[in-house]
């Protein structure tokens, strides 16, 4: 793994493009280790997520690198497997637990878990040579965990059709399909990701966050239920500091003038 800072920007980038940036249980460690870095500093406020290399973002699962006795070393490798293949699940929930905007730059091949990993970002950016596919019905498997990325980000019966299919898809479709924000040429990719990731570090930090928070609060939540807490929290955000300022800003015709990064807006 790699861990890069350009000002507010903190970049996760897997750095195995000799192995299409596959995954080992030491890159998931990693990816955890990187988003737990973001979330503790205040100064950071948007994370991208991408791969070495022009050829991937990432391959899914290194099988040889995750094989059974590389997943712990204690008496019972079942046990701890099952344990390790948990902690890509853990991942994408430290994705949408952050509170902070995340960005998957696509260069290349997204499989399998590598598009899971791209899926679980809030936002995507896919150069026109990205590929997408779920092919783990190929070897035997199935794209289990993957399959919540997966629903979260294009209609149901989509996602099924691609993973009993292993169908892979251009970054064409996968723009019509919905799972991808915006594909530009290859050589204007990491242009298109500074500027939205400049436009998202631009914003009130606090009004972000509670705002991120609140939309993966109400994903799966009744309608009734998602209003009540939605409501409450308007209520809430009205008051802040942020708030005020941004109103303030808007009735004068100027610019507002945020906190420092990591202020809570209170």
């Amino acid at each position: 793994m790699l861990v890069e800072r350009d000002g507010p920007t903190l970049r996760l980038v897997i750095n195995r493009p000799e192995r299409r940036n596959a995954m080992t249980w030491g890159v998931v460690a990693g990816l955890r280790a990187g988003v737990r870095r973001a979330a503790a500093d205040p100064a950071v406020r948007v994370v991208v997520v991408t791969g070495a290399g022009d050829e991937a973002f990432c391959a899914g699962a290194d099988l040889s690198g995750m094989a059974p006795e590389h997943a712990g070393g204690g008496t019972d490798a079942f046990a701890e497997t099952h344990e390790a293949r948990g902690q890509l699940a853990r991942l994408f929930e430290d994705l949408w637990h952050l509170g902070k905007p995340t960005v998957a730059r696509v260069q290349g091949w997204a499989m399998a878990g590598g598009l899971g990993l791209a899926l679980a970002c809030d936002l995507v950016v896919a150069s026109e040579r990205a590929r997408f596919g779920a092919p783990e019905l190929n070897v035997g498997l199935w794209p289990y965990m993957v399959t919540v990325p997966m629903v979260r980000s294009m209609p149901p019966k989509k996602a099924l059709e691609l993973m009993m299919t292993s169908r892979v898809v251009d970054a064409a479709e996968a723009d019509r399909i919905g799972f991808v924000t915006k594909v530009v040429p290859h050589d204007e990719l990491d242009a298109a990701v500074a500027d939205l990731a400049a436009v998202l570090a631009s914003k009130p930090p606090g009004a972000m966050r509670t705002g991120r928070d609140s939309f993966y609060a109400v994903w799966d939540a009744a309608a009734g239920e998602a209003l009540a807490h939605l409501h409450a929290l308007l209520t809430v955000t009205s008051q802040t500091a942020e708030a005020h300022e941004g109103i303030a800003a808007f009735a004068a015709k100027r610019r507002p003038a945020w906190q420092s990064a990591g202020g809570d807006g209170s």
